[in-house]
C-alpha cells in the first residue's frame, strides 16, 4: 500500500535529516518505505505502519521536531492539528492569536505543554499538538480558549486545575 502526503518544501529537509538519518529512523521506526519528490512524501508499506508514518511526517510538516514526532509511533500518543483559516476570520486575527497562543517568550506554548504533557507547535496556519492520549483534550481545550479570546489568567488558571487532575489521574493509576 502507499500513500502520499504534501508538506512544505522547508520542512523536507528537517524529514530527511543530515545524510538521510531522520527518513532513515522513521522508516526503521515505522517499518516503512519513504521516498520524496518536491513536497510530497510518498510512504509505503503495511497499511497499519503506513497510518503511524502518515501523523510522524505530517507532524514533522507542521514544524514538529523529527525527535518529537515519532512519539507518535507509541500507541499511547495523539497527533492533532487545528486549522486556523478555519476558525479565524482573517490573516491579522490569525496572526494575533498565534503570538498569544505562543506569548510572551513562549510562557503560555511552554505552560500549556508541561501542564498537559504536550508538544505544541505554532506553524503557518495550524496549530499541532502531540500529546499522550489521555492528556490531548487538555491542550485542546487550552489552545482554543485563547482561539476563543480567553484572557491568559483564564487559560493559566483552566491549566493548573489541568495538572492537578492529570496528576491525580496518574495516582489512581487510571
Amino acid at each position: 500500500m502507499t500513500e502520499i502526503i504534501k508538506i512544505p518544501r522547508e520542512r523536507i529537509s528537517v524529514l530527511i535529516g543530515k545524510k538521510g538519518q531522520t527518513k532513515k529512523k522513521i522508516e526503521e521506526k515505522c517499518k516503512i518505505k519513504i521516498t520524496v519528490r518536491d513536497e510530497e512524501v510518498e510512504i509505503s508499506g503495511e497499511s497499519e505502519n503506513i497510518f503511524f508514518a502518515m501523523d510522524v511526517v505530517r507532524a514533522i510538516g507542521r514544524g514538529f521536531e523529527p525527535r518529537k514526532a515519532l512519539q507518535l509511533v507509541k500507541d499511547d500518543y495523539a497527533f492533532y492539528i487545528i486549522h486556523l483559516r478555519e476558525v479565524l476570520p482573517s490573516e491579522k486575527a490569525m496572526e494575533r492569536i498565534k503570538a498569544r497562543i505562543i506569548g510572551e517568550k513562549g510562557k503560555i506554548k511552554t505552560e500549556i505543554e508541561n501542564a498537559t504533557e504536550s508538544f505544541v507547535s505554532v506553524y503557518g496556519h495550524t496549530v499541532g499538538i502531540i500529546a499522550k492520549l489521555e492528556t490531548i483534550e487538555y491542550a485542546k481545550e487550552a489552545v482554543y480558549k485563547i482561539i476563543s479570546g480567553a484572557p491568559h489568567s483564564g487559560v493559566l488558571s483552566y491549566l493548573a486545575k489541568a495538572r492537578r487532575q492529570i496528576m491525580d489521574a496518574k495516582f489512581r493509576g487510571s
